[in-house]
């Protein structure tokens, strides 16, 4: 069985993303990926959507290798999605990777990834009706 190899598409510079950070990345279907910052210049990416109640990742405050989601301060790895004990959930992750100062994402991921989950329940991103 042949592993896929992934086709890179860049997305920003990693200057675009504040140490601590977050840049959403819009899709044409489906929830934005919230692409991460840490404090040392690592960069990961997640789909914005907290796996608790659907926050809005992008909006967490970054700390070490994990967000705080900002709705109810859920503890999300940023290395494998995974929320932090006692909690219980994933966040999606996307392959990323930083070249030449650019980030880039999985084209495919960005594409077919996740694109049936709901956007964030609460926050400026989310969507209301009257």
């Amino acid at each position: 069985m042949n592993a896929r190899v992934p086709i890179w598409q860049a997305v920003c510079a990693v200057d675009d993303i504040a140490p601590l950070g977050a840049r959403r990345v819009a899709r044409e279907q489906g929830v934005a990926v919230a692409v991460f910052r840490t404090g040392d210049g690592r960069v990961f990416a997640l789909l914005d959507r907290c796996p608790h109640k659907g926050g809005p990742l992008s909006q967490g405050i970054v700390f070490g290798d994990h967000v705080a989601c900002p709705l109810h301060n859920w503890t999300i790895s940023l290395v494998d999605g995974e929320a932090r004990a006692p909690d219980v959930g994933c966040a999606v992750r996307f392959a990323c990777k930083v070249d030449a100062g650019q980030v880039y994402l999985d084209a495919d991921e960005l594409a077919h990834r996740a694109v049936d989950l709901a956007a964030p329940m609460a926050g400026p991103l989310a969507k209301t009706s009257c």
